[in-house]
């Protein structure tokens, strides 16, 4: 990896600790249909606007169906099920529990790339869940049934963000990053549109939580997957997913500053466990 792609990594963990804490602003006031559509809707719409006028084309037609499968892997269903947790988890939890994707990434990569399940990964798997067991146990949220369908919800997230870094790999290798990241989410954005009219917004709107959606949108998914994809692109899916290994930690910043969240002993030891278990996976055996 060069210099570069090292800065491009922090600036990403940066921006997507901060959209879990958009979504624990925006969801209460939103719903979490409109919450996750809006985001995606308005960030694809921005990017077509950035490529119309440089003058290039997605070329739907050749590439339509890498969009759809890429738009509902990598943001469609991750960003509904983040949303729906946001609800009811603080946003410290969720950043530790989006950790886990590169973990889910190995096990992806045995699955559909072909390589061996090694003991490496079956010790990461059960150090990740234990370590999710553990924020569960003692975090400073209630533990309730609907607490832990959340945080069952952001792990699902993490699932289909990880195989989606393997599709784009296998399924679109010859798409540039900016291409994939305007049509899978334009095309999206369309299709959960309809979604929103069976979920009213349960707020009136005002002009805060339009301008928090407009910014949450437009950094933390239109520029945030312009780096994302070009980072998949440079360096393949499973060092790419490592951005996640500093999103708990600017996650756990941004919402102490700004939501005045409690970062718990369980959650920093949750978190060094979840973070063991990525390593256990994704490390390199010694020689």
């Amino acid at each position: 990896m060069f210099f570069y792609d090292y800065l491009l990594l922090i600036l990403l963990s940066a921006i997507w600790g901060s959209s879990f804490i958009f979504m624990r602003l925006l969801a209460p006031a939103l719903g979490p249909i409109a919450t996750a559509d809006l985001r995606i809707l308005i960030a694809g719409t921005a990017l077509a606007i950035f490529l119309k006028f440089q003058n290039r084309s997605l070329e739907w037609k050749a590439h339509w169906k890498q969009y759809l499968i890429i738009g509902l892997l990598n943001s469609g269903f991750p960003f509904l099920l983040f949303s729906f947790a946001a609800l009811h988890l603080p946003a410290s939890v969720s950043v530790i529990i989006n950790a886990m994707t590169p973990l889910f990434g190995a096990i992806s990569a045995v699955i559909w790339l072909g390589e061996k399940m090694s003991v490496r990964i079956v010790a990461g798997l059960f150090l990740g869940i234990t370590g999710v067991a553990i924020i569960r146990g003692g975090g400073s949220f209630e533990l309730t049934p609907m607490t832990t369908l959340a945080m069952g919800a952001c792990m699902l997230a993490t699932m289909f963000y990880a195989v989606g870094g393997v599709y784009v790999k296998l399924k679109a290798h010859d798409i540039g990053p900016t291409a994939i990241a305007t049509g899978s989410q334009l095309l999206v954005g369309l299709l959960f549109l309809p979604l929103v009219f069976f979920s009213p917004v349960p707020a009136v709107l005002t002009v805060e939580i339009i301008i928090y959606t407009m910014i949450f949108a437009l950094f933390c998914s239109a520029i945030a997957y312009l780096i994302y994809y070009r980072l998949l692109k440079i360096l393949g899916p499973t060092k790419a997913t490592t951005v996640t290994f500093l999103i708990p930690v600017f996650g756990f910043i941004w919402g102490a500053l700004f939501l005045n969240e409690e970062i718990t002993f369980a959650m920093v030891v949750g978190g060094i466990i979840v973070l063991s278990a990525i390593y256990f996976v994704t490390g390199k055996k010694k020689s």
